[in-house]
């Protein structure tokens, strides 16, 4: 089966847009139930995280039987086509549990590995963005898209940085140690819950850079690409961004950003 990017997208939206109703209409009022935990007590998956992973599931291996499938609630199903959909059917899953509004569905699709489409739906206040790799990126206004190019911040030490905390405790604590040293030297922090709703806020420009340890593929695919595609640049530690570190930040300030990040420790 082909796979032309900008039918990846086009899946990828008519699918993550029916999975975001999903969630929106299933989720009761107060707090939502908790059905199980993952790396840790606090890291929590709920009954709609599995039935809306189900659900972009069986419309993408519908419409594209021989793709593969990466989700963060099933198990993984190899494909034979080249095509691997990566998918967070909840991200943000703890402010879903709570009622903070700040919660996405996020599905890529990647080729031999790398993301080549990707799609956003910020589920409480119906946004969403796309990209295609080498396309750019863009924020959906209806039926029209408005492209996204990341502003310029004014400095490192002007910068509004995005950042999330890991579920281990051990690790948490290691991570509080290196933001108490970022923080002074930047204008400020802000800590949302859904990695994939920051990287499209910094395409946005709603900040000028982003940290964060532990994330996941599915975490970083979709919202990754629509900040790359907006002119971002997103690094790992000592290479591509990974589990151990996700770093992101215009080119004018990425460098100095980087090294500073290095040397707070994360």
């Amino acid at each position: 089966m082909t796979a032309d990017r900008g039918t990846l997208l086009q899946l990828a939206r008519q699918v993550g847009l029916e999975a975001a109703e999903l969630v929106r209409s299933s989720r009761p009022a107060g707090r939502v139930d908790v059905a199980a935990t993952k790396s840790s007590a606090t890291d929590v998956v709920t009954e709609l995280d599995r039935r809306t992973e189900e659900l972009i599931r069986s419309r993408i291996l519908t419409a594209r039987p021989d793709d593969g499938f990466v989700g963060e609630e099933g198990d993984d199903i190899a494909g034979t086509s080249g095509v691997e959909w990566v998918v967070d059917p909840i991200d943000g899953t703890v402010n879903f549990v709570y009622g903070i509004e700040a919660y996405a569905v996020a599905i890529a699709a990647q080729i031999d590995g790398q993301v080549v489409a990707g799609h956003v739906v910020d589920v409480p206040n119906q946004r969403s963005w796309g990209a295609i790799l080498g396309e750019g990126s863009w924020r959906y206004e209806g039926d029209d898209r408005r492209v996204l190019r990341a502003p310029r911040p004014e400095s490192v030490a002007h910068a509004l940085v995005a950042t999330g905390f890991n579920y281990v405790p051990e690790v948490r604590e290691r991570q509080a140690i290196a933001v108490a040293r970022l923080l002074p030297q930047v204008r400020d922090i802000r800590r949302i819950g859904s990695a994939a709703i920051d990287l499209c806020g910094l395409a946005e420009g709603f900040y000028d850079a982003y940290v964060e340890q532990g994330l996941y593929p599915w975490d970083l695919a979709a919202g990754g690409l629509v900040a790359s595609e907006a002119g971002l640049l997103i690094s790992g530690l000592d290479g591509p961004p990974d589990h151990r570190l996700v770093m992101a930040a215009h080119p004018s300030i990425a460098e100095e950003y980087f090294g500073l990040v290095r040397a707070c420790g994360f």
